[in-house]
């Protein structure tokens, strides 16, 4: 006999013990024992424990019956599949026994048991028959009309069941429907309301057939227009299968709204309430086919928002608005207890219809512009409700609109573009009045509930349309301060208020404030010495605003802070000094001080080098120093020039040390620190501070980290030019770090233009004992040893790198610099120079031609034409890149050489062309303006050409040069689409695509007028025409939603129907004995399914997301390639909006278990298995998102594709390796530039 079964043996014996603590504490143990999870138990032992805790449900003793529950949880997963039947058996059997006791015990055994049956996705049997026996007894249970607590205990079992485990119960739930629906008409409430919770659980995995037939019983139902007690109970359910059942719902509609419509009307307010519910749970699952719908609902929404026939509001307002606040509130009060008669119903029906409303405020940001005229002002009259339930949910639909109002992502404010202003934006500014008007009053009463909305609200205005409260400011700031000094004010409120007032003060101009500041500053600083940490905290960021607000650093400021330094350098000091309390309220201390003395140093006279100690001591703390550092920079910028003096020489020393620490914002902020500091207080540092940061800055000058490397050499070029000699003892540690930066294939960027800076200064402060010729040897000399053996290949990226440096130095040097011109064009010349020092020369010779006028040297246009006929293709690119950097230096000679070049060298005509896009991109619109009309002409001669790369250059030219005068240009580019072949209408679409760039430029608001005329290009005939159409929509929703967010309507179709597969552009081709099948429209597919793709990021909400989804599941059975495009696009739609998704789950399941089972012919060359491998890889990712999303596996096609993925072990690896990858992990970035 095992130990495990001896012991629980000896348990089972004591459990039959007379004594009721022996049985208590044995069950007790069991329990410890069974919730191990190395026990395992012998068939005979199994049988034993079973039978004894079943024993043990009857025991006298209350405390071992739950204990005997609880147990049988665990035990579950530790026996036989035929123990659970028979416990199951039993608990079903006592459950409708006459003792009541035992009917509830046995009861709560049950759903014990079912919580802990492994879900059906295991694909156990277990569950599988434990749910049929469960279910049939219930059945059977429902049908004893008797006793109503039997009813009502069947009917929680059987809703637990259905939400765990309703796909087990497929067979079950035709009969599960028919015991359900004649509960419906029990005379017991309590019965009606468990059968609708049943009911919404089994609905999202019935059959269609079966919903079909559970919505026409409750149409059928509805339209005898029986008694209001049933129809309530029927309208109730509508609303929680429009909850549950979603989308589904969506077919019935068209009957069911009509109905609910006409309830609405009859005199009860319970039934309103449950009609709104409804027309709320369709509203938010069925938004599209609830679209028809919504101007009634918003009418009846309207109409019943201000239903209380019980109340006069009216006599609320006639009293005389400048009445003492204090006497109008008991009033008020007394008027309430007048009215609250307890059968008054009413509020629910106002309730029930603001949160419909609120779902229709955040389904259709489309109707947005019609919500503020309708629905805004009603919400605004409205705020004066008496029913604190129903205000607050009045608050939140009114934060739903404000929310709304926020421009969407990716759109660029009308300040950049100067574009006309969003008309909700209008219309809510005019609405600012009134909402102010009804608020102000109540930020004074009693109830802390209303205040909180009335804070909320107006925190959500501020930060929707910043400055907009300005004008409004009187009247909030005695509400503010009420709820900061109120006595009875509880923690939340005051934080809520204090959180307004940091809102209010970020997002309003500092003048606003300045004659209240006597009247906020005062709770304020009360606040700061709040006991509880959160209040401290919130308090101090605010007094840290009020701070920044009283003397702005920026601008002169004329307010007098003198009267209130004092105030709050004290409260501010007390809770710096104070080491015993929160970490956050530290945090905010050390900051607050910082910015006092970083604004107002200069007027605290002897408290400010004791403060500076302080902070000395909170550099040296672990848990403060970040927080430290950054205050120590805000206080080293600040244009007071604080005297630091005194701290600097302890506190250099520590913050070198934070150099080495393994904290990477520790060591950013730390540079950025000492960066300040070497600036502002050089005369202060003495050689051995300065070198002690110097010894720390070669480890972090690194390619791991560009931006580390960037800061540290920002700092080393600082300290090189206010210390120069210091550096010299440390060059040799620090230069070749720089110079491996500079040979780096990832550098580029900021930090490529530190390392300029760097080089730079080392020339002119000579700091290193390294002149001129020496660092261009050190830049230079790997690409010269090439050759020898033990040399490392240079990246293509470290000549750009080099090219740039040799430029910096030769500008800060411009003596030495012709001398080295003339040796770069002797080493271009040399028939002894190897590849890799030509390419970087000629690279060389671009940058500094770029910044030095070249047109002294005058073989050099020989000499890079004749590189024009190199063998080598990158000593090519090399000479055509210089050509352009050299003109760019040197317009007026180089520009006519060069268009004259381009019309009489057809050969050469590709790489001068990319001189000339060189020339466009980098001079300056002022200087390019002469030359516009010679340059437009020549490019045009060459937008037909039939070599695609040619074109593109042309195209890319033609852009970049309609930049220098748009308005001038874009419309002559608009005209030429008009004429023209095909191929110049293809280069115009290309060159329209170069205009439009990420960041603001003047020719927006010119192309938002006319981009219309270039997207009509998308119904061309020609395919090539369409295809770079698409890829120019693409440029502009992915750089510049805002210019075609307003087209959408009418491109969207075009662009859909560049989706589908044409059969006239399949064709077959030879090719030997083979035969190959050739489609000349993937590419245009492929163009238009990636402009899918970028509108979900940028313009969501112009989509109708079903007509998006028919055309994403065509692409989930196209070409390998847009395949694996509308995989990803499936996985971004699941997070994006997954109730769409689930809707469509029937028709996109199928694709996917195809992508997923299908096998590549045996005999396939490697590289059909490595596809199929990859697009398998791309849909199980695909898959993967979809069952992230809740609830999914109620569908039931999903639940039986989820199951065949687990039970099949090479699936079933493949799902488990995708998890957790990112959800792009297949796909290239695409090229929307």
């Amino acid at each position: 006999m095992s130990n495990v079964t001896y012991h629980i043996s000896n348990l089972l014996e004591k459990m039959t013990s007379t004594d009721k603590d022996f049985r208590f504490m044995a069950t007790n143990d069991l329990m410890m024992e069974l919730q191990k999870d190395s026990i395992k138990l012998d068939e005979d032992s199994e049988k034993k424990v079973v039978t004894m805790l079943l024993k043990l449900l009857e025991d006298k003793n209350g405390e071992v019956q739950n204990l005997a529950v609880k147990c049988l949880g665990p035990l579950v997963s530790k026996v036989k599949e035929y123990q659970v039947e028979m416990m199951v058996d039993t608990l079903c059997t006592n459950m409708v026994s006459d003792k009541e006791q035992l009917r509830d015990i046995s009861s709560m055994g049950l759903k014990t048991v079912i919580a802990e049956l492994p879900p059906a996705s295991a694909g156990k049997s277990l569950t599988a028959n434990v749910c049929k026996k469960i279910t049939s007894q219930l059945i059977g249970a429902l049908g004893k009309q008797d006793d109503v607590s039997v009813q009502l205990e069947a009917l929680d079992i059987l809703s637990d069941m259905l939400g765990r485990l309703s796909s087990s119960l497929v067979s079950f739930h035709s009969s599960i429907l028919s015991s359900l629906l004649p509960q419906l008409t029990s005379p017991r409430m309590a019965v009606r309301k468990r059968s609708i919770i049943a009911l919404g659980h089994l609905v999202p995995t019935c059959s269609p057939a079966l919903f079909t037939q559970l919505i026409e019983h409750l149409m059928t139902e509805l339209s005898r227009g029986t008694a209001t007690s049933a129809t309530r109970t029927y309208i109730q359910c509508l609303a929680t299968v429009g909850r549950q059942g979603g989308h589904r719902v969506g077919e019935h509609l068209v009957k069911i709204i009509p109905m609910v419509v006409k309830f609405c009307k009859v005199e009860d307010d319970e039934l309103r309430e449950y009609c709104f519910q409804a027309f709320e749970a369709f509203i938010r699952r069925c938004p599209k086919e609830m679209s028809p719908h919504i101007p009634t609902v918003i009418k009846l929404c309207l109409t019943y928002i201000s239903y209380d026939p019980n109340y006069n509001y009216d006599a609320d307002d006639d009293q005389d608005d400048s009445m003492d606040t204090e006497d109008g509130e008991d009033e008020d009060q007394e008027s309430d207890d007048e009215y609250s008669d307890d059968d008054d119903m009413s509020w629910k029906v106002r309730r029930s219809s603001v949160k419909c409303l609120e779902a229709v405020i955040s389904c259709r940001r489309d109707l947005l512009v019609e919500l503020y005229g309708s629905v805004c002002p009603s919400l605004v009259a409205r705020f004066k409700e008496r029913e604190e339930n129903v205000k607050t949910d009045i608050f939140l639909a009114f934060v739903a609109l404000l929310r709304q109002t926020r421009p969407p992502q990716g759109s660029l404010s009308a300040v950049d573009t100067g574009v006309k202003e969003d008309p909700a934006v209008a219309l809510l500014k005019k609405q600012i009045p009134n909402v102010v008007k009804a608020l102000h009053k109540q930020l004074k009463e009693k109830s802390m509930k209303s205040r909180q909305g009335c804070f909320s609200l107006l925190t959500e205005m501020a930060n929707v349309l910043p400055g907009a409260l300005g004008e409004h400011i009187p009247v909030l700031i005695p509400g503010i301060v009420y709820s900061l000094t109120d006595k009875s004010t509880s923690s939340n409120m005051k934080m809520d208020a204090l959180s307004f007032l940091h809102v209010l003060l970020c997002s309003h101009a500092p003048e606003v404030f300045y004659p209240h500041i006597k009247v906020i500053l005062p709770p304020v600083i009360q606040c700061v010495e709040d006991p509880f940490y959160k209040i401290t905290s919130e308090a101090l960021q605010v007094t840290q605003q009020i701070v920044k607000m009283m003397r702005p650093l920026e601008r002169p400021s004329t307010f007098d802070t003198k009267p209130y330094i004092k105030d709050v350098f004290a409260s501010t000091l007390k809770r710096l000094k104070a080491a015993d309390i929160d970490q956050e309220v530290k945090e905010k201390a050390i900051s607050c001080m910082g910015h006092i003395v970083s604004h107002l140093g200069d007027q605290l006279g002897g408290d400010l080098q004791p403060t500076l100690q302080i902070f000395l001591e909170r550099l040296k703390n672990e848990i403060t120093r970040l927080t430290a550092v950054k205050t120590l920079t805000l206080i080293a910028g600040s244009p007071l020039k604080i005297d630091l003096r005194p701290i600097l020489t302890e506190s250099i020393p520590i913050l070198a040390s934070f150099l080495r620490k393994n904290q990477r914002a520790l060591k950013l902020s730390t540079l950025t620190a000492l960066n300040m500091i070497v600036m502002n207080y050089s005369d202060s540092l003495k050689p051995p501070m300065i070198e002690s940061v110097l010894n720390e800055l070669p480890a972090l000058i690194d390619e791991s980290d560009m931006h580390v490397s960037q800061v540290a050499i920002m700092l080393l070029t600082c300290i090189a030019k206010v210390c120069p000699s210091s550096l010299s003892k440390i060059g040799g540690a620090v230069l070749p770090e720089v110079l491996n930066l500079v040979h780096s294939p990832l550098l580029q960027g900021g930090a490529l233009g530190s390392i300029l800076e760097f080089f730079q200064a080392l020339v002119l402060t000579k700091a290193n004992n390294m002149n001129y010729s020496d660092l261009l040897k050190a830049l230079t000399g790997p690409f010269y040893k090439a050759k020898s053996a033990d040399a490392v290949p240079m990246h293509r990226q470290a000549y750009y790198s080099v090219a740039k440096c040799v430029a910096a130095l030769s500008s800060a040097c411009a003596k030495e610099a012709s001398g080295m011109v003339t040796n770069l064009i002797q080493e271009v010349k040399s028939p002894k120079s190897s590849e890799s020092v030509r390419i970087l020369s000629f690279l060389c010779l671009g940058e500094v031609g770029r910044s030095m006028n070249l047109g002294g040297q005058k073989e050099l246009k020989t000499v890079i034409m004749e590189a024009f006929s190199s063998p080598n293709e990158e000593v090519k690119s090399a000479a055509s890149c210089a050509l352009g950097n050299i003109c760019v230096g040197n317009l007026e000679d180089y520009l006519p050489f060069m268009l004259k070049e381009i019309g009489s060298q057809p050969k050469r005509q590709y790489l001068l062309l990319h001189s000339l896009k060189e020339v466009i991109s980098a001079s300056s619109a002022e200087s390019l303006k002469p030359h516009v009309e010679g340059i437009w002409a020549l490019l045009f001669k060459n937008c037909e050409c039939a070599e695609e790369g040619t074109r593109n250059v042309v195209a890319e030219c033609l852009g970049r040069l309609t930049l220098v005068n748009p308005s001038e240009l874009l419309p002559r580019l608009k005209k030429q689409l008009s004429s023209g072949s095909a191929l110049a209408r293809s280069t115009v679409v290309t060159a329209v695509k170069f205009t439009i760039v990420d960041h603001p430029m003047p020719i927006d608001s010119l192309l938002k007028g006319c981009i219309g005329d270039f997207l009509k290009t998308l119904q061309d005939s020609d395919l090539n025409v369409r295809r770079v159409a698409l890829v120019m929509f693409n440029s502009a929703a992915h750089n510049k939603p805002t210019l075609i967010r307003g087209l959408l309507t009418s491109v969207l179709p075009h662009l859909y129907n560049e989706t589908k597969i044409r059969k006239d552009l399949i064709r077959e081709v030879e090719m030997g004995p083979f035969k190959h099948t050739v489609d000349d429209g993937l590419d245009v597919r492929k163009a238009a399914f990636e402009c899918m793709y970028t509108l979900l990021d940028n313009c969501l909400d112009c989509l109708d997301i079903f007509e998006f989804l028919d055309h994403v599941e065509e692409g989930l059975k196209d070409h390998y390639d847009i395949r694996m495009l509308t995989f990803i696009m499936l996985a971004r739609l699941s997070s994006l909006c997954p109730s769409a998704v689930v809707q469509r789950l029937d028709r996109l399941v199928e694709p996917l278990r195809a992508t997923c089972t299908t096998k590549v012919k045996a005999g396939s060359v490697k590289q059909e298995f490595e596809k199929q491998e990859e697009l398998r890889r791309s849909a199980m990712r695909a898959v993967a998102a979809l069952l992230s999303i809740n609830e999914v596996e109620k569908s039931p096609v999903m639940a039986d594709f989820a199951n065949q993925i687990r039970t099949n072990a090479e699936m079933a690896t493949i799902f488990e390796s995708v998890q957790g990858e990112p959800i792009s992990g297949a796909m290239e970035p695409m090229d929307t530039s």
